[in-house]
């Protein structure tokens, strides 16, 4: 398994995610979630993290959290380890319980972080388990929403600056109701698996954090460095495929060789996995919706459609990255 890469740093900010081993539950019943609403508190004084939002699902947890000595690994390690060997005393067990390495995103700023608070305090909604998020008290969703008395380590202040009204719980509460529709167009802005924010902090993240020959054992240091200009890759398109990316751009619709040369393009660039639907939307004249249903088309082409299939293979071949 390649390791992941960790960006550390003091002031980080984190979206953190683990999940159980064989995606089998790491909660057993609310003594267990107890325990671990516990034991992250003994990792925000331990460790001087920052803890802003959390929700624990059965089988995983979301944490929304800040590292101020950037020490996030230390900090996650001694989480997981603990927890799990506090787990396994309680219910006479032994092994593994989560599935190996935690998942970290680093976020760029704190307009970021309330989005995503917003995103993982929907969980319980998403799953199903709930109809109203009042109804679930795994998460520091209640604290926020409505104001309920919660553990002294977890930081709102952050979130709650974002309403100016006297009432900011009421104002929170209305926010996350309305986020549904929102959910898809926040991770446009997750780049790399591991960078959420503008392309402007990716290129500091990259510029401070990566040397010019990336590790080979850490394939998100090389996707980072490989990251190449797709209107660079467009102009190649045109010259060695004869496609007009122009009238692509600028026609209404597409229809034959014309729409087919279209969508094998957009789907090489949404495949090298460097660009966000928005960023391929934009080089083509379609929505980023567009570019999700014109992607979940060619897979399922590629998979039935010979001539297709080879047709896209030699975009392989003749466009260099």
């Amino acid at each position: 398994m390649a390791r992941p890469w960790r960006i550390e740093f003091e002031g980080a900010y984190y979206h953190i995610l683990s999940r159980g081993n064989e995606q089998r539950d790491i909660f057993y019943d609310d003594k267990d979630r107890l325990l671990f609403i516990d034991t992250l508190g003994e990792v925000s004084d331990r460790f001087d993290v920052d803890v802003f939002a959390f929700v624990l699902m059965s089988n995983h947890y979301h944490i929304l959290l800040r590292t101020n000595q950037g020490n996030l690994s230390k900090a996650m390690q001694w989480l997981g380890v603990t927890y799990t060997r506090r787990f396994n005393n309680r219910h006479v067990r032994s092994g593994h319980l989560f599935q190996g390495r935690f998942k970290s995103i680093v976020v760029e700023n704190d307009a970021y972080v309330f989005e995503l608070s917003c995103y993982i305090h929907r969980n319980p909604l998403r799953a199903g388990i709930v109809k109203r998020l009042t109804d679930y008290k795994w998460s520091s969703y209640p604290l926020y929403a409505y104001g309920r008395i919660g553990p002294e380590w977890l930081k709102t202040d952050l979130i709650l600056s974002f309403f100016s009204s006297k009432d900011g719980h009421k104002d929170y509460r209305e926010r996350v109701q309305r986020y549904a529709g929102e959910e898809a167009r926040l991770w446009e802005d997750l780049r790399h698996g591991l960078i959420m924010g503008t392309q402007k902090f990716v290129d500091r993240i990259k510029s401070r954090y990566i040397s010019a020959r990336p590790h080979r054992e850490v394939p998100q240091q090389r996707r980072l460095v490989g990251r190449m200009d797709p209107k660079m890759i467009l102009d190649q398109a045109s010259e060695s495929l004869s496609c007009d990316i122009e009238k692509y751009r600028e026609a209404r619709r597409l229809y034959g060789t014309d729409k087919e040369n279209r969508d094998l393009l957009l789907y090489f660039l949404w495949q090298r996995g460097g660009y966000t639907n928005v960023e391929i939307g934009e080089l083509f004249g379609v929505t980023y919706t567009a570019v999700s249903h014109i992607v979940k088309k060619v897979k399922a082409q590629l998979k039935t459609d010979r001539i297709f299939k080879q047709k896209y293979e030699k975009y392989n071949s003749q466009i260099k990255m």
